[in-house]
């Protein structure tokens, strides 16, 4: 194995399966691994997502919920998170946003027909590769009927991507994971969230109470994400509804050219995204993988 970095769950390691398949190995801590709810919990939402099968999520291979530690075992993806792309190098243009938006939204069709809720829908779950972004961690992703198994008073998610429900108390579902994913097109658009910097309980107030800071986010895709950002999840839109819009969005102020329109929408074709983001994604994966016996 190869150590690639860790995160809240535990270390994430490069493996390869017998069969020689690169994988994710995420292995649990310890201190996790001892508390008997959250095993409960782990082993439910490993269930749900082998149930997840889309072309824009990296899917589960294999698991050991029970195990000593407890692992998980998802698809390897040879590129770069949006959240190191924006960092490094500034926002994007509209098309590459809308051809975003557009993988990202069939990867929750994928995983909410599947009965999960992502629940923490953020830049740094997004993996960019050459024929599209991937959607990844379901690590604290939960099925609907499994969220009662959390801790009382655990907030799951990232404040400047939690929708209003999930900072509340009230009932988490599908459209919870439209909200992230209207704050996370105004992020990757304007280089900002759509509910500004600073502490996490400022940007809790301002996601429940305040209307999102939209000016900087390109006129085009500006309604698409103010519905996205809806405070009631009821008047969200729903996610096929949300692809309709993304793909037609651009007409808005002027005709859309054949090539224009084929952008956003066909992302296994390369120059998806900027021609920038697009080198530093050839880079990783042209890079020699670390050792992995």
């Amino acid at each position: 194995m190869a150590r690639l970095g860790s995160g809240g769950m535990g270390q994430v390691y490069l493996a390869r399966s017998p069969g020689g398949r690169l994988v994710a190995v995420k292995v649990v801590r310890p201190d996790l691994a001892r508390d008997a709810e959250f095993r409960r919990r782990f082993a439910r939402e490993v269930t749900a997502a082998r149930r997840v099968n889309g072309a824009f999520t990296a899917g589960v291979v294999d698991a050991d919920p029970d195990g000593s530690p407890a692992w998980l075992a998802v698809v390897y993806v040879p590129g770069v998170s949006l959240a190191e792309a924006i960092s490094g190098h500034g926002p994007w243009p509209v098309q590459p946003v809308l051809a975003l938006g557009a993988g990202l939204t069939e990867a929750l069709e994928a995983i909410h027909a599947a009965g999960v809720v992502h629940r923490d829908l953020k830049p740094s779950n997004v993996l960019l590769a050459a024929d599209g972004p991937r959607v990844i961690d379901f690590g604290i992703s939960a099925a609907g009927e499994a969220s009662a198994l959390t801790h009382t008073g655990m907030t799951i998610g990232t404040p400047g991507f939690m929708s209003p429900e999930q900072l509340t108390g009230q009932p988490v579902g599908p459209p919870s994971d439209v909200f992230s994913l209207g704050a996370l097109l105004a992020y990757t658009a304007s280089g900002v969230g759509p509910f500004g910097a600073g502490t996490p309980h400022a940007l809790h107030f301002r996601a429940v109470y305040e209307e999102p800071s939209l000016a900087s986010v390109p006129a085009e895709l500006r309604s698409v994400v103010a519905a996205c950002l809806a405070k009631e999840p009821d008047e969200r839109p729903t996610v096929a509804a949300l692809l309709e819009q993304l793909t037609t969005a651009a007409e808005s102020g002027r005709e859309r050219s054949e090539e224009a329109a084929a952008a956003t929408i066909l992302l296994a074709e390369p120059g998806w995204m900027p021609d920038q983001i697009a080198g530093l994604v050839r880079e990783q994966t042209d890079t020699s993988l670390p050792h992995t016996p």
